[in-house]
Protein backbone atom coordinates (compact mmCIF):
# COMPACT_ATOMS: atom_id res chain seq x y z
CA UNK A 1 0.00 0.00 0.00
CA UNK A 2 1.26 3.46 -1.14
CA UNK A 3 2.01 6.12 1.44
CA UNK A 4 -1.01 8.24 -0.09
CA UNK A 5 -3.10 5.25 0.24
CA UNK A 6 -2.62 4.79 3.70
CA UNK A 7 -3.24 8.08 4.89
CA UNK A 8 -6.23 9.48 6.71
CA UNK A 9 -8.02 12.86 5.47
CA UNK A 10 -11.08 15.14 6.76
CA UNK A 11 -13.59 14.69 3.70
CA UNK A 12 -16.92 16.79 4.22
CA UNK A 13 -19.41 15.71 2.21
CA UNK A 14 -22.02 18.53 0.96
CA UNK A 15 -25.34 16.59 -0.26
CA UNK A 16 -27.54 14.53 2.22
CA UNK A 17 -29.03 12.83 -0.89
CA UNK A 18 -28.37 9.37 -1.93
CA UNK A 19 -25.44 9.98 -3.68
CA UNK A 20 -24.24 12.07 -1.05
CA UNK A 21 -25.01 9.62 2.24
CA UNK A 22 -23.38 6.34 -0.01
CA UNK A 23 -19.75 8.10 -0.94
CA UNK A 24 -19.85 9.66 2.47
CA UNK A 25 -20.59 5.92 3.83
CA UNK A 26 -18.44 4.24 1.45
CA UNK A 27 -15.26 7.01 2.24
CA UNK A 28 -15.99 6.79 5.98
CA UNK A 29 -14.64 3.25 6.83
CA UNK A 30 -10.99 4.72 6.06
CA UNK A 31 -11.26 8.28 6.45
CA UNK A 32 -13.03 10.89 8.89
CA UNK A 33 -16.19 11.69 7.02
CA UNK A 34 -18.66 14.65 8.19
CA UNK A 35 -22.48 14.80 6.05
CA UNK A 36 -23.98 18.25 5.35
CA UNK A 37 -27.60 18.67 4.42
CA UNK A 38 -29.16 21.65 3.96
CA UNK A 39 -32.18 20.31 6.12
CA UNK A 40 -31.38 20.18 10.24
CA UNK A 41 -34.06 17.94 10.89
CA UNK A 42 -32.97 15.52 8.43
CA UNK A 43 -29.20 15.04 9.79
CA UNK A 44 -30.88 14.73 13.53
CA UNK A 45 -32.88 12.02 11.75
CA UNK A 46 -29.97 10.23 10.12
CA UNK A 47 -27.59 11.19 13.36
CA UNK A 48 -30.25 9.40 15.81
CA UNK A 49 -31.56 6.94 13.46
CA UNK A 50 -28.31 5.70 11.42
CA UNK A 51 -30.31 5.94 8.87
CA UNK A 52 -31.49 7.85 5.57
CA UNK A 53 -35.02 6.85 4.99
CA UNK A 54 -36.26 8.91 2.37
CA UNK A 55 -33.01 7.98 -0.19
CA UNK A 56 -31.85 5.18 1.27
CA UNK A 57 -34.22 2.86 3.50
CA UNK A 58 -32.90 -0.19 5.47
CA UNK A 59 -29.40 0.73 4.78
CA UNK A 60 -27.42 1.07 8.02
CA UNK A 61 -24.99 3.88 8.10
CA UNK A 62 -21.42 3.69 9.48
CA UNK A 63 -20.97 4.53 12.97
CA UNK A 64 -17.98 6.44 12.14
CA UNK A 65 -20.04 8.85 10.09
CA UNK A 66 -20.75 12.49 10.96
CA UNK A 67 -23.53 14.58 10.31
CA UNK A 68 -23.16 18.33 10.32
CA UNK A 69 -25.77 20.84 9.87
CA UNK A 70 -23.52 24.06 9.95
CA UNK A 71 -22.31 24.81 6.31
CA UNK A 72 -19.41 26.73 7.69
CA UNK A 73 -18.39 24.53 10.30
CA UNK A 74 -18.58 21.32 7.44
CA UNK A 75 -16.28 23.39 5.46
CA UNK A 76 -13.79 24.00 7.80
CA UNK A 77 -10.64 22.48 8.77
CA UNK A 78 -11.41 19.68 6.17
CA UNK A 79 -8.66 17.83 3.82
CA UNK A 80 -11.25 17.44 0.69
CA UNK A 81 -14.56 19.17 -0.14
CA UNK A 82 -16.90 16.75 -1.82
CA UNK A 83 -20.04 18.35 -3.80
CA UNK A 84 -23.04 15.77 -4.37
CA UNK A 85 -25.51 18.65 -4.69
CA UNK A 86 -27.64 18.41 -7.38
CA UNK A 87 -26.13 20.23 -11.00
CA UNK A 88 -28.80 23.22 -10.22
CA UNK A 89 -26.85 23.77 -6.62
CA UNK A 90 -23.35 23.38 -7.55
CA UNK A 91 -22.70 27.03 -9.00
CA UNK A 92 -23.89 28.57 -5.19
CA UNK A 93 -22.12 25.44 -3.22
CA UNK A 94 -18.87 25.96 -4.57
CA UNK A 95 -19.27 29.42 -4.22
CA UNK A 96 -20.53 29.61 -0.64
CA UNK A 97 -16.88 26.87 -0.36
CA UNK A 98 -14.55 29.48 -1.37
CA UNK A 99 -15.70 32.26 0.64
CA UNK A 100 -16.00 30.46 3.87
CA UNK A 101 -12.87 27.75 3.41
CA UNK A 102 -10.23 28.68 0.00
CA UNK A 103 -7.69 26.69 -1.44
CA UNK A 104 -9.24 23.10 -0.26
CA UNK A 105 -8.99 20.66 -2.83
CA UNK A 106 -12.43 19.80 -4.64
CA UNK A 107 -14.20 16.97 -5.71
CA UNK A 108 -18.08 17.13 -7.17
CA UNK A 109 -20.50 13.89 -7.71
CA UNK A 110 -22.89 16.31 -10.01
CA UNK A 111 -23.67 14.60 -13.51
CA UNK A 112 -25.82 17.21 -16.39
CA UNK A 113 -25.66 21.10 -17.85
CA UNK A 114 -26.41 23.84 -16.14
CA UNK A 115 -29.51 25.32 -16.68
CA UNK A 116 -29.72 28.12 -19.27
CA UNK A 117 -26.13 28.43 -19.50
CA UNK A 118 -25.03 25.03 -20.94
CA UNK A 119 -22.19 24.92 -18.91
CA UNK A 120 -20.66 21.06 -17.71
CA UNK A 121 -19.53 21.33 -14.20
CA UNK A 122 -15.84 21.58 -14.88
CA UNK A 123 -16.94 24.64 -16.61
CA UNK A 124 -18.85 26.14 -13.74
CA UNK A 125 -16.04 25.31 -11.54
CA UNK A 126 -13.29 27.18 -13.40
CA UNK A 127 -15.62 30.71 -13.37
CA UNK A 128 -16.10 30.37 -9.38
CA UNK A 129 -12.63 29.18 -8.38
CA UNK A 130 -10.91 29.85 -11.41
CA UNK A 131 -8.81 27.51 -13.85
CA UNK A 132 -6.11 26.49 -11.81
CA UNK A 133 -8.32 25.46 -8.86
CA UNK A 134 -6.97 21.70 -7.51
CA UNK A 135 -10.15 19.76 -8.46
CA UNK A 136 -12.08 16.83 -10.24
CA UNK A 137 -15.11 15.17 -10.94
CA UNK A 138 -16.40 11.68 -9.74
CA UNK A 139 -18.02 9.79 -11.99
CA UNK A 140 -19.59 6.67 -13.57
CA UNK A 141 -21.59 3.70 -13.49
CA UNK A 142 -22.87 3.80 -9.79
CA UNK A 143 -26.35 3.16 -8.12
CA UNK A 144 -25.98 4.71 -4.62
CA UNK A 145 -28.07 2.30 -3.02
CA UNK A 146 -25.15 -0.23 -4.14
CA UNK A 147 -22.33 1.55 -2.79
CA UNK A 148 -24.01 2.18 0.18
CA UNK A 149 -24.27 -1.28 0.84
CA UNK A 150 -20.93 -1.52 -0.29
CA UNK A 151 -21.60 -3.79 -3.32
CA UNK A 152 -18.16 -4.04 -6.17
CA UNK A 153 -18.47 -0.73 -7.98
CA UNK A 154 -15.41 1.16 -9.86
CA UNK A 155 -15.61 5.03 -10.85
CA UNK A 156 -13.41 7.36 -12.80
CA UNK A 157 -11.86 10.38 -10.80
CA UNK A 158 -11.28 12.65 -13.42
CA UNK A 159 -9.28 15.78 -13.27
CA UNK A 160 -7.01 18.23 -15.82
CA UNK A 161 -3.96 17.71 -13.62
CA UNK A 162 -3.07 14.33 -13.58
CA UNK A 163 -0.82 14.02 -10.30
CA UNK A 164 -4.61 15.63 -8.62
CA UNK A 165 -6.20 13.10 -9.98
CA UNK A 166 -3.84 9.96 -9.05
CA UNK A 167 -2.78 11.53 -5.39
CA UNK A 168 -7.07 11.29 -4.59
CA UNK A 169 -7.16 7.91 -6.41
CA UNK A 170 -4.85 6.48 -3.90
CA UNK A 171 -6.85 8.18 -0.81
CA UNK A 172 -10.11 7.04 -1.98
CA UNK A 173 -9.84 3.85 -3.90
CA UNK A 174 -11.21 1.05 -1.83
CA UNK A 175 -11.65 -2.84 -2.63
CA UNK A 176 -15.40 -2.39 -2.96
CA UNK A 177 -15.17 1.08 -4.60
CA UNK A 178 -12.44 0.81 -7.14
CA UNK A 179 -11.61 4.40 -8.56
CA UNK A 180 -9.57 4.80 -11.80
CA UNK A 181 -7.64 8.20 -12.33
CA UNK A 182 -8.36 10.01 -15.78
CA UNK A 183 -7.53 13.83 -17.42
CA UNK A 184 -10.61 14.21 -19.68
CA UNK A 185 -13.02 15.96 -17.52
CA UNK A 186 -14.85 16.89 -21.45
CA UNK A 187 -15.11 13.29 -22.23
CA UNK A 188 -16.35 11.96 -18.45
CA UNK A 189 -18.88 14.87 -18.04
CA UNK A 190 -20.57 14.48 -21.35
CA UNK A 191 -20.89 10.66 -20.74
CA UNK A 192 -21.94 11.24 -17.14
CA UNK A 193 -24.78 14.07 -18.39
CA UNK A 194 -25.77 12.49 -21.61
CA UNK A 195 -26.56 9.40 -20.60
CA UNK A 196 -29.16 10.45 -18.11
CA UNK A 197 -31.55 11.60 -21.67
CA UNK A 198 -30.68 8.16 -23.53
CA UNK A 199 -31.83 7.09 -19.99
CA UNK A 200 -35.22 8.41 -20.67
CA UNK A 201 -35.79 6.72 -24.02
CA UNK A 202 -34.72 3.45 -23.06
CA UNK A 203 -37.22 3.62 -20.54
CA UNK A 204 -39.50 4.90 -22.99
CA UNK A 205 -38.60 2.08 -25.23
CA UNK A 206 -39.05 -0.46 -22.66
CA UNK A 207 -42.54 0.68 -21.39
CA UNK A 208 -43.70 0.29 -25.03
CA UNK A 209 -43.05 -2.95 -24.47
CA UNK A 210 -40.62 -3.03 -28.00
CA UNK A 211 -38.44 -5.56 -26.46
CA UNK A 212 -34.59 -6.16 -25.76
CA UNK A 213 -33.59 -5.77 -29.49
CA UNK A 214 -34.91 -2.10 -29.45
CA UNK A 215 -33.08 -1.41 -26.29
CA UNK A 216 -30.13 -2.88 -27.54
CA UNK A 217 -29.60 -0.21 -30.40
CA UNK A 218 -30.83 2.29 -29.02
CA UNK A 219 -27.97 2.22 -26.04
CA UNK A 220 -25.74 1.55 -29.30
CA UNK A 221 -26.67 4.49 -31.05
CA UNK A 222 -27.33 6.61 -27.91
CA UNK A 223 -23.09 6.16 -27.24
CA UNK A 224 -22.58 7.06 -31.21
CA UNK A 225 -24.72 10.48 -30.13
CA UNK A 226 -22.62 10.75 -27.16
CA UNK A 227 -19.34 10.04 -28.59
CA UNK A 228 -19.79 12.92 -31.19
CA UNK A 229 -20.78 15.54 -29.03
CA UNK A 230 -17.88 14.68 -26.72
CA UNK A 231 -15.35 14.90 -29.86
CA UNK A 232 -16.88 17.93 -31.06
CA UNK A 233 -15.84 19.18 -27.42
CA UNK A 234 -12.91 17.74 -27.25
CA UNK A 235 -13.21 14.84 -25.16
CA UNK A 236 -11.58 11.47 -25.99
CA UNK A 237 -13.23 8.75 -27.89
CA UNK A 238 -12.04 5.99 -25.62
CA UNK A 239 -13.10 7.99 -22.16
CA UNK A 240 -16.63 7.52 -23.76
CA UNK A 241 -15.85 3.96 -24.55
CA UNK A 242 -15.48 3.33 -20.54
CA UNK A 243 -16.26 4.01 -17.28
CA UNK A 244 -17.51 7.14 -17.70
CA UNK A 245 -19.16 6.76 -20.80
CA UNK A 246 -20.44 3.29 -22.10
CA UNK A 247 -20.70 2.10 -18.71
CA UNK A 248 -22.23 4.54 -17.15
CA UNK A 249 -24.66 4.21 -20.19
CA UNK A 250 -25.23 0.69 -19.73
CA UNK A 251 -26.16 0.80 -16.27
CA UNK A 252 -28.75 3.60 -16.54
CA UNK A 253 -30.58 2.44 -19.59
CA UNK A 254 -31.10 -0.99 -17.63
CA UNK A 255 -30.90 -0.85 -14.39
CA UNK A 256 -34.23 -0.39 -12.53
CA UNK A 257 -32.59 1.79 -9.91
CA UNK A 258 -31.92 4.51 -12.41
CA UNK A 259 -34.60 7.40 -11.92
CA UNK A 260 -34.09 8.65 -15.55
CA UNK A 261 -35.01 5.29 -17.14
CA UNK A 262 -38.78 5.28 -14.49
CA UNK A 263 -38.79 8.93 -16.10
CA UNK A 264 -39.00 7.48 -19.52
CA UNK A 265 -41.17 4.11 -18.08
CA UNK A 266 -44.17 6.52 -16.57
CA UNK A 267 -44.24 8.51 -19.87
CA UNK A 268 -45.08 5.17 -21.61
CA UNK A 269 -47.87 5.54 -19.75
CA UNK A 270 -48.93 8.54 -20.44
CA UNK A 271 -47.96 10.08 -17.18
CA UNK A 272 -47.82 13.95 -16.96
CA UNK A 273 -43.71 15.35 -16.39
CA UNK A 274 -45.36 17.57 -13.51
CA UNK A 275 -46.71 14.16 -11.83
CA UNK A 276 -43.90 11.74 -12.33
CA UNK A 277 -41.39 14.39 -10.83
CA UNK A 278 -43.57 14.72 -7.92
CA UNK A 279 -43.79 11.49 -7.65
CA UNK A 280 -40.28 10.05 -8.06
CA UNK A 281 -38.91 12.37 -5.16
CA UNK A 282 -35.59 12.66 -6.44
CA UNK A 283 -33.99 15.22 -8.82
CA UNK A 284 -33.93 13.50 -13.01
CA UNK A 285 -31.16 15.15 -14.40
CA UNK A 286 -32.31 14.17 -17.55
CA UNK A 287 -35.29 16.22 -17.82
CA UNK A 288 -33.22 19.45 -17.90
CA UNK A 289 -30.41 18.19 -19.69
CA UNK A 290 -32.19 17.06 -22.53
CA UNK A 291 -32.97 20.75 -23.40
CA UNK A 292 -29.23 21.92 -22.50
CA UNK A 293 -27.70 19.13 -24.52
CA UNK A 294 -29.92 19.72 -27.71
CA UNK A 295 -28.91 23.29 -28.00
CA UNK A 296 -25.23 22.87 -27.53
CA UNK A 297 -25.28 20.24 -30.33
CA UNK A 298 -27.39 22.57 -32.46
CA UNK A 299 -24.97 25.26 -31.82
CA UNK A 300 -21.92 22.54 -32.57
CA UNK A 301 -23.84 21.33 -35.56
CA UNK A 302 -23.88 17.83 -34.29
CA UNK A 303 -26.38 15.37 -35.43
CA UNK A 304 -28.01 14.03 -32.03
CA UNK A 305 -31.76 12.57 -32.81
CA UNK A 306 -32.21 10.58 -30.47
CA UNK A 307 -31.68 13.65 -27.97
CA UNK A 308 -33.88 15.78 -29.77
CA UNK A 309 -36.91 13.26 -30.04
CA UNK A 310 -36.33 13.34 -25.77
CA UNK A 311 -36.00 17.08 -25.95
CA UNK A 312 -39.60 17.06 -27.83
CA UNK A 313 -41.35 14.44 -25.37
CA UNK A 314 -40.21 16.48 -22.19
CA UNK A 315 -40.45 19.88 -23.26
CA UNK A 316 -42.35 20.42 -26.44
CA UNK A 317 -45.70 18.40 -26.25
CA UNK A 318 -44.73 15.30 -28.38
CA UNK A 319 -46.09 11.92 -27.58
CA UNK A 320 -44.30 8.97 -26.45
CA UNK A 321 -45.60 6.62 -29.45
CA UNK A 322 -45.11 9.55 -31.86
CA UNK A 323 -41.66 10.45 -31.01
CA UNK A 324 -40.39 6.69 -31.16
CA UNK A 325 -42.28 6.87 -34.47
CA UNK A 326 -39.76 10.03 -35.31
CA UNK A 327 -36.47 8.04 -35.02
CA UNK A 328 -38.02 5.08 -36.97
CA UNK A 329 -38.99 6.85 -39.35
CA UNK A 330 -34.98 8.39 -39.68
CA UNK A 331 -34.04 7.52 -43.50
CA UNK A 332 -31.31 4.69 -43.63
CA UNK A 333 -27.57 5.54 -43.39
CA UNK A 334 -24.17 4.03 -42.93
CA UNK A 335 -23.16 2.80 -39.28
Amino acid sequence: MTAAAAAVRRISVFGAGAWGTALAQAFADHHHVRLWGRDPRQLDELRTTRQNRRYLPDIPLSDALEFEADFARAARDADLHLVVTPLAGLRDTVRSLDRIAPGIPLLWACKGLEAGSGRLPHEIIAEELGPEAACGVLTGPSFAAEVARSLPTAITLAAGDLAFAETWVGLLHRPRLRIYANTDLVGCEIGGAVKNVMAIAAGVSDGMGFGLNARAALITRGLAEIARLGRALGGRTETLMGLAGMGDLILTCTGDLSRNRRVGLALSQGKTLADILRDLGHVAEGVSTAREVVALAARLNVEMPICEAVDALLHHGLGARAAVEQLLSRDPRHE
